[in-house]
């Protein structure tokens, strides 16, 4: 395109995107009005909504005052109208007789043995009906009995009367009931009255918000849903009640209180209900649910005296959509005029000065076929004579240029296949070699072809300590020490990148080239000087043959790869040969993985107890909780299998998690009705401490949740988590120290035991590892090192606890070396919940 046209396109397109964004601008104005107008009249539903739930709860008040009271006077003509003993009285009679009084149903309830039944009744699952799991409900019937005044606070009293409120039927969770309870003692049962389904939902259909929320939908354009949402549940998993063989929610426990919820998009909904509540302002955003575009937004209500709830308004925001391109394209169509105006003056105005150019133009092609010698002369001392002089400059220069960048060429070309640290091969290089190397190997007969994967042990932990500078240097080091040890031919050195290593080998025996790994990795160990730093370093490597594993060139690497990974889990610095096993492992691991996963999600995962017995007085001073996995494929799974699987996958924390809700919950329970209040020991994973901050969040909100004293709280942490990240590690526990909870280093003397911490770290308690226990004999032999901690625990003035105590003759040596407090099988074994209970607490 010349530039006359391009000119002319410069010029319009310029005025063109002046409209455009005159016309964006617009838009944007148009758009906010739109939302604000909108933002004004969700703020007049969700007002018109609030108002009618709270007339609604005030009229739920009155009416249940005055179902209470009718409930009384049918309990009273209930009484005049049957024996006063109710093996008199007949199912057939109780039916006749709710359908005289105009209630649903009449049951008669009286005491058997410590629980109080349904006898007779005209709704046959009340008949047999257990009441002793009712929490309030049966206290409120013992007091009836006994002819005590009502303590509960829930529900209407009145003389020898009490109305429970309404409620879902436990004997039949397909129903909502309100009932009533009459006893004066001229009878030998209670009578129990109620109104159900109909008779209830009435008056909430006629004074609650559902009526006004319908007339909105219906009416107001736009409006496609309302909500009223229960913060406390919504979202999370039902709070399910279970009684008699039933299983259900109660009304105030349901999530969704009024209205429906057919635009569902739950995660982001409870999250946005949670921060609502919290800022107490609301919350729109955008979403396509159920094949909609939509506004949703969310408005906190907080009233004096009742519980927070949140309103949500789905609003059609194609509407507003709709209204804005209408705008759009009426200022677009206006702009048409002006843009064709302004091509014509362009075009006459880029004629003008485009005429002198076309002499620079040719002068140009020459310079472009190689010709650059040629100067082009001109008078002009305009921009146009300014750019004769630079044409003429880069005619000069346009040679040093075309050296420079076959140059730069070349070096691109090394950096494509070498690494730019090291100067070694990279991958891609390596991959070619080995490839061409395979191939000779099959037209030359060569006896074998080895691929030796490489990885520098805890170089993480070294380049954070470090910094990364030196971890260069480090990389550096070792690279030409590795070059250092191998042959001069028939071997090939690569960095794959990180700390990783690939050494190719040709027409070496396994033998051999195990030899020579040795050597490597033996030269490495030797002490690294970077800088003032002594740094000691291992390595740990794999071993695959060609063609014994494969004739593939990414299997061999694969292969080599899994074969170093073994050696790290074997603790590092070794050098394992691939075998089909270690494929086998993995995939057992993943597998397990998998089970894992889909566990927690199913929530399969239990929590057993094992409790700390303090010897001298032979009593529970504490329970350990620890978690155990059933699978339904894999059966009972080892602890040792599957926790180092889920540290490594990132699910230690859901474990955790499970672990902490579980036993906070249950432990709290049992100190309620327990005389010994029991301490909690719950084990942290040194991955946990990553982030020792959000930790300590987290424990508090655990503890705080199940109102779980921190004094009864016993963190146990093992002695690597000590070096994870120390300095904000060794704070965290200060702090948590502070907030009362009690710290112990678990399976102490098999870790990096260290005087210095256990000076000065806030540690409460050293738990004496199994094995040192176990060593024990009769004699009391092998008892040294378990005496030595038990000693050094006193004269730190820290608390000391056995593990594993399993023999009488244990359990004697440890109280005659002052340690009393123990766990192990000699007690008991760790115990599910219910069998907890039934050993210790029932007892």
């Amino acid at each position: 395109m010349s530039i006359k046209k391009k000119l002319s396109v410069f010029f319009t397109l310029l005025v063109l995107c002046i409209l455009l964004a005159n016309n964006t601008l617009h838009y944007i104005r148009s758009k906010n009005r739109l939302i604000e107008f909108n933002k004004k009249e969700i703020t007049l539903v969700t007002e018109e909504i609030a108002y009618e739930v709270e007339n609604s709860k005030n009229s739920a008040s009155y009416m249940e005052n005055r179902m209470a009271q009718e409930l009384r006077t049918a309990s009273i003509a209930i009484q005049d109208s049957l024996p006063a003993d109710y093996h008199d009285v007949s199912n057939d009679q109780l039916k006749r007789l709710a359908k005289k009084m105009m209630i649903s149903h009449i049951t008669l309830l009286a005491p058997a043995g410590d629980d109080i039944i349904g006898v007779k009744s005209s709704d046959p699952k009340e008949i047999n009906m257990s009441t002793k799991e009712w929490g309030y409900w049966y206290t409120s019937f013992r007091q009836l009995l006994s002819q005590q005044t009502i303590t509960t606070k829930k529900g209407v009293t009145l003389p020898h009367f009490w109305s429970g409120p309404i409620e879902v039927a436990s004997s039949n969770p397909n129903h909502i009931d309100k009932w009533g309870y009459y006893y004066d003692g001229s009878t030998n049962y209670i009578i129990d009255p109620y109104f159900r389904d109909r008779h209830v939902r009435d008056f909430e259909k006629r004074f609650g918000p559902t009526n006004v929320m319908n007339r909105f939908t219906e009416n107001l354009e736009g409006v496609l849903e309302l909500t009223v949402f229960n913060p406390k549940n919504f979202g999370k998993r039902n709070q399910n009640v279970y009684l008699n063989g039933n299983k259900y929610i109660k009304i105030k426990d349901q999530p969704i209180w009024y209205g429906t919820y057919t635009y569902r998009n739950t995660e982001r909904d409870k999250k946005s209900i949670q921060e609502v509540l919290k800022t107490g302002k609301s919350q729109s955003y955008l979403a396509e649910i159920n094949h909609k575009k939509v506004l949703k937004t969310l408005v906190p209500i907080k009233e004096k005296n009742s519980p927070a709830y949140v309103i949500g308004v789905v609003y059609d925001y194609g509407l507003i959509e709709k209204e804005l391109q209408q705008e759009l394209i009426k200022h677009l169509l206006l702009s048409l005029p002006f843009i064709f105006i302004v091509l014509i003056i362009s075009f006459i105005f880029s004629t003008s000065i485009t005429r002198p150019i076309k002499h620079i133009m040719e002068h140009v092609n020459q310079i472009a076929k190689g010709n650059f010698g040629k100067v082009l002369n001109t008078r002009r001392k305009d921009e146009l004579g300014g750019l004769v002089a630079n044409i003429n400059h880069l005619s000069h220069f346009l040679k040093t240029y075309v050296d420079d960048l076959k140059k730069s060429q070349e070096e691109s070309e090394y950096h494509a296949y070498h690494d730019f640290l090291t100067g070694l091969p990279n991958r891609r290089y390596f991959k070619e070699q080995l490839n061409r190397r395979l191939i000779e190997s099959k037209e030359k007969s060569i006896r074998h072809v080895a691929v030796l994967f490489m990885d520098i042990d805890r170089f993480k932990d070294i380049n954070d300590t470090l910094g990364h500078s030196k971890g260069d240097q480090l990389i550096q080091l070792i690279a030409n020490r590795i070059k250092e040890c191998l042959p001069s031919a028939n071997s090939f050195l690569t960095r794959q990148g990180g700390d990783e290593f690939v050494i190719l080998f040709s027409d070496f025996t396994p033998e051999e080239v195990k030899g020579i790994t040795e050597k490597i990795m033996a030269y490495v160990q030797q002490p690294c000087y970077i800088d003032n730093d002594e740094v000691f370093v291992s390595i740990s490597s794999g071993l695959s043959f060609y063609p014994e594993h494969s004739t593939n060139l990414d299997t061999l690497i694969t292969y080599a790869d899994v074969a170093m990974y073994a050696s790290k889990r074997q603790g590092g610095s070794k050098v394992s040969i691939y075998h089909d096993s270690l494929n086998k492992k993995q995939a057992e691991k993943v597998h397990i993985e998998t089970r894992l996963r889909k566990a927690i999600q199913k929530g399969d995962i239990d929590v057993y107890y094992q409790p700390k017995i303090e010897a001298k007085r032979n009593v529970i001073t504490g329970v350990e909780a620890l978690v155990r996995w059933n699978d339904a494929e894999l059966g009972f799974v080892s602890p040792e299998a599957f926790i180092p699987i889920a540290e490594e996958a990132g699910l230690i924390q859901y474990l955790w998690e499970v672990v902490m809700k579980k036993a906070c919950s249950q432990v709290s329970e049992w100190n309620k009705v327990s005389d010994e209040k029991m301490t909690l020991a719950v084990n942290f994973s040194p991955r946990q401490f990553q982030d020792p901050v959000v930790l300590v969040n987290e424990i508090k909100h655990f503890l705080s949740l199940h109102r779980f004293d921190p004094a009864w709280f016993e963190m146990e942490i093992t002695e690597s988590t000590l070096l994870m990240n120390a300095e904000e590690t060794i704070k965290a526990l200060h702090l948590l120290k502070k907030y009362g909870i009690s710290i112990s280093i678990d399976d102490f003397g098999t870790g990096y035991s260290s005087l210095s911490y256990l000076k000065k770290l806030p540690i409460d308690c050293l738990k004496i590892d199994r094995s040192f226990i176990q060593d024990i004999q009769e004699d009391y032999s092998n008892s040294e090192i378990a005496q030595a901690i038990i000693s050094l625990s006193q004269s730190l003035k820290l608390e000391v606890i056995a593990e594993g105590v399993e023999e009488e003759y244990q359990k004697a040596f440890l109280m005659k070396n002052g340690c009393d407090h123990m766990q192990g099988y000699l007690f008991s074994k760790p115990l599910a919940a219910e069998d907890f209970e039934e050993a210790f607490l029932n007892s």
